[in-house]
């Protein structure tokens, strides 16, 4: 898996990154809040700033992924801008964020000759969180075949932004008859990842939403955005169907407002994720 955005934990906190002209930019403001422990880093970083102007050229507007789960240009740096930035910050968390950079280098290094090992990576970072390996597997699913369905929207001219987010929109809306952000309101989410929150069946109907939809996109040809907003349309519309017919089977409604942000083994009994059990589906 090509982990293009991510998260890296440091010391407990996350660190927002991407792959850029082929090395690793991090998000300056999540460094800033390592380091200064501020509880408003992007006013520290802008006080920064100002103080030394020279801080402006190790930076660059790169999209990074927001708490809220939509894309923001934001101040990013590499390796080298990174610890021209952690000079300017008097902090103890100094020279271990100078060896955390090294060791996040070598590891992108290791991935691009095993992809393997960033798949590895991430099931260690979901356990860490308290995940089972049942809700893990689900999830990395949804991350491959959502990586490959904005492959395709990408290959047939659709705009990463806001064109992205209408689309699946739309696939969410035909498939559980919530937007995203609808989704997010009945769990009680504010900033949270919305697919972090999934149950098994959530995310079982996520990826089978996308994946229809990322092979009637190439079945069809699909080309631009409006083409293929009815390709997304059509993918949520058959997932849909399959959601209603499980439903109408069992019993019982596959939209759940529960979530993980009291993540546990009561929170996954009460949702159906105990981890004893075999998948729901």
């Amino acid at each position: 898996m090509k982990n293009e955005n991510a998260l890296t934990p440091f010391e407990g906190k996350e660190i927002r990154k991407i792959w850029h002209d082929d090395e690793w930019y991090f998000s300056v403001v999540d460094v800033i809040e390592v380091l200064s422990e501020s509880s408003n880093p992007s006013n520290y970083w802008n006080m920064l700033k100002k103080r030394d102007a020279q801080l402006y050229t190790v930076c660059v507007k790169l999209k990074l992924m927001g708490k809220d789960g939509k894309a923001r240009p934001s101040d990013c740096a590499h390796t080298e801008g990174v610890l021209r930035i952690v000079m300017s910050v008097p902090s103890p968390k100094a020279e271990p964020l100078k060896l955390w950079l090294a060791q996040v280098g070598k590891e992108r290094i290791a991935e691009t000759e095993n992809p393997e090992i960033s798949v590895e990576r991430l099931t260690e970072l979901y356990r860490a969180k308290g995940y089972d390996d049942i809700w893990i597997g689900n999830r990395l699913k949804t991350i491959g075949i959502r990586k490959e369905l904005t492959d395709e929207w990408k290959k047939r001219g659709v705009k990463e932004q806001p064109e992205y987010a209408i689309l699946t929109a739309e696939i969410a809306k035909a498939t559980f008859g919530l937007t995203p952000s609808e989704h997010a309101k009945l769990k009680g989410l504010d900033k949270q990842n919305l697919r972090d929150n999934m149950t098994n069946m959530e995310l079982i109907f996520t990826a089978l939403s996308e994946e229809i939809t990322r092979s009637e996109t190439v079945k069809n040809d699909a080309q631009g955005f409006h083409e293929n907003r009815e390709m997304a349309i059509k993918g949520g519309t058959l997932a849909g169907k399959a959601r209603k017919l499980i439903e109408d089977e069992r019993g019982e409604k596959v939209v759940s407002a529960a979530n993980f942000l009291d993540f546990g083994e009561d929170k996954n009994k009460e949702i159906g994720l105990d981890t004893d059990k075999k998948s729901d589906f």
